[in-house]
Formats: structure tokens, C-alpha cells, sequence
């Protein structure tokens, strides 16, 4: 991706606002990575250097991407640094092509991430959910010794970090979903892992005062990865969709990334917690129907819908921030186009039916 590609050089429809269209990876990754005006004007006002600590994932290199064009728009030099192992020499490179400095570090290595670099803004992304049940050790260090890590080097920043909404319990599907005030007891290794880290992260902010957000996001999605992708590729392949994960919630990734930017303005402590998803309760059933629908595939089920769920309430954060900006509608007619033109994926399923918490 080419920070410096302007919106001339993209499709006629594409200026106007939100594509009919994409199709190709390039068209994608530049839109994940367009700012939004409010982005860009945190940018002319933000104060220090921004350190993005696990950066080399999914969500990643396009956060990184909308944090270079916007500190580009907005006439700024902040430095915006991702560290991570990076095992993919190639996200590196794509990565400092944006403009972004990457720092490579072992960060289970404590006296590797006390050398950081100083940073007075940190988006934190570390966390382990593939392989749960199979390594339970290594998930619990990745999701509760690198966050205090972490947040030892940069006590003095601020930081918004990465949750998820697999803290919460399934909630009865007739209600709107968890608020940020229930109880964090869900079951499996993987969830109290996470509720792990954000303890882990509170202690921190309580001892050293350290400003924090602490983003239970459910679920990013975009055409490459995420819910819609799993359902989208179970109906091509005329796979039988289980229904017992019976409703859902999703956000399209660029809002997620023009979030957790703007989050870092609200880093408060105690830390604030905030969910972040859709407006939408999706049926799972209706979903797979409209995918049905525009892919031509008739769409088969088995089971039927639990009366629980794993959904999450972002009214609080819809409030502070205002409502994402791309419609799911679009989404899923991006997403049934990509998937059954062939588009690439990344080939890691969200296990988003999974109700016993083994991921």
C-alpha cells in the first residue's frame, strides 16, 4: 500500500464516498487505511510519538497505514513506530513503506521490551486465541505477562489496548448484549486469559497512573478474514451452517482502526473500559441467507439458535465517538463478492460458534 496515494488516483465511484466495489487487495488496503476528518484532526493536535506494540497482525498494518496518512494530512512528524517479532520479513518491509518505523523485539523477553523506545502515545494489540486449547500455557504468558511488560515501559503514556468481548458470558439472545459493567466471568482458558490481561492492565494503571482504554472489540471485520468470511465461505462450499451460535455482532475493520486512534484522547485512570462493535444484533440465519442470495448458492443449515449468545452493547462508545461509518449491508455484498470471485484470505477462521470457550 502507497501512503501517498490520494483519492484521484482511485475509481470515479470510489470519490464520492463509500465503494460499490472492491476488487483487488490494493483498493482494499487503501480504504481500510483512509483516514476519517476526525482522525486527522486528532493528529494536528496529538502530543508526543506513537508506539503501535503488536502491530504485525491482522489489524495492524492497516491501523498503521490510517495513523501515517493521517499524521501526512494533518503536517505532522510524530513518529509512529510498530513493534513486534515480525516472523513475516515482508510486513516489515510494507510497513516502513508506509512511513512507520518498526522495531523488532521479543516481548515474552522483559529486558527486551524495558529497551523500547519511548513513546508517550501506545496502541497495545498482543493476544494468542488459535491454539488455546492446545498450548494453555503460552496463551496465559502472551495474555497476561506481555501486558505487564508492556505497561511497565510505558507507564507514562497513554494507551489504549486491545480486549476483546469474550470477557462477557453469553447473554440471552432477546437483549441487547453485555454492558461494560458485567460481571467478566466467561468460561474457557482463552476468555479468562483475556480477562487475565485486562486485570493485569488495571493493576498497572492503578499502580503507576498510567492513562488507559481498554477495547472489548466484537468482531472486526473485512473482506480478507472475520465472521462474514467463515459464513461466505461455508455457503460457497455448500457447507451445512450451524445455527447455535444463533445472533452476532460485527464492525467493518476501518472503523475499528479510526477508533482505537481516537480512543487515545478518552485513556483515563482508572482505566475506561468500552465495547466496540456494531449497532446491528445480526441473525446468523438472515446473514447466510443474503450471502446465499448474492453469491446464487442455496444455504443449508443444521441446528437451530440457542437462546444465548455472545453480543456486546457499544451504545458507549457510539455515544463518544458517533457511529461507524460503513454499513454492514455493504459489507456482506463486498464479502460475497470477494469470496466467491476467489479473493485472497488469510485463511484464520474466527471459531466465532464456539460457545464452550476451546478456541
Amino acid at each position: 500500500m502507497d501512503a501517498a496515494r490520494t483519492s484521484s488516483d482511485l475509481p470515479a465511484s470510489w470519490q464520492a464516498g463509500l465503494p460499490d466495489r472492491i476488487d483487488t487487495v490494493e483498493e482494499l488496503e487503501e480504504f481500510l487505511g483512509r483516514p476519517t476528518k476526525e482522525v486527522v484532526e486528532l493528529f494536528g493536535r496529538l502530543e508526543g510519538d506513537l508506539a503501535i506494540v503488536g502491530g504485525a497482525g491482522k489489524i495492524g498494518p492497516s491501523l498503521t497505514a490510517m495513523a501515517c496518512r493521517a499524521r501526512q494530512q494533518a503536517g505532522t512528524d510524530r513518529k509512529i513506530m510498530v513493534i513486534d517479532r515480525f516472523p513475516d520479513p515482508s510486513v516489515c518491509e510494507a510497513l516502513q513503506r508506509l512511513g512507520a518505523e518498526t522495531v523488532r523485539a521479543d516481548l515474552l523477553d522483559p529486558d527486551a521490551v524495558s529497551a523500547l523506545p519511548a513513546a508517550e502515545n501506545v496502541v497495545y494489540m498482543v493476544g494468542m486465541k488459535f491454539g488455546t486449547s492446545d498450548q494453555p500455557a503460552l496463551t496465559w504468558a502472551v495474555n497476561s505477562l506481555i501486558p505487564a511488560y508492556v505497561a511497565r515501559r510505558y507507564r507514562d503514556s497513554r494507551m489504549v489496548a486491545f480486549s476483546t468481548g469474550c470477557v462477557y458470558e453469553l447473554v440471552p439472545t432477546s437483549s441487547s448484549g453485555s454492558v461494560e459493567s458485567d460481571p467478566l466471568t466467561p468460561p474457557g482458558e482463552y476468555s479468562n486469559s483475556c480477562v487475565a490481561r485486562e486485570r493485569v492492565l488495571e493493576y498497572c494503571c492503578s499502580t503507576y497512573g498510567t492513562k488507559m482504554v481498554l477495547l472489548r472489540l466484537n468482531y472486526s471485520v473485512e473482506m480478507r478474514y472475520g465472521v462474514l468470511v467463515d459464513l461466505a465461505e461455508d455457503v460457497l462450499a455448500g457447507r451445512k451452517v450451524d445455527l447455535g451460535m444463533g445472533y452476532f455482532n460485527v464492525i467493518w475493520q476501518g472503523d475499528v482502526s479510526a477508533a482505537v486512534l481516537r480512543l487515545l484522547e478518552h485513556a483515563a485512570c482508572p482505566a475506561l473500559a468500552i465495547n466496540l462493535t456494531g449497532a446491528e444484533k445480526l441473525s446468523l440465519r438472515q446473514v447466510a441467507q443474503r450471502l446465499g442470495e448474492l453469491m446464487g448458492k442455496k444455504v443449508r443449515f443444521t441446528g437451530r439458535e440457542a437462546d444465548t449468545a455472545l453480543l456486546s452493547d457499544a451504545s458507549a462508545a457510539r455515544k463518544l465517538l458517533g457511529e461507524p461509518t460503513v454499513p454492514i449491508d455493504r459489507v456482506l455484498e463486498w464479502t460475497a463478492r470477494w469470496v466467491a470471485g476467489g479473493g485472497q484470505t488469510l485463511g484464520k477462521p474466527t471459531h466465532f460458534q464456539t460457545r464452550d470457550g476451546k478456541y
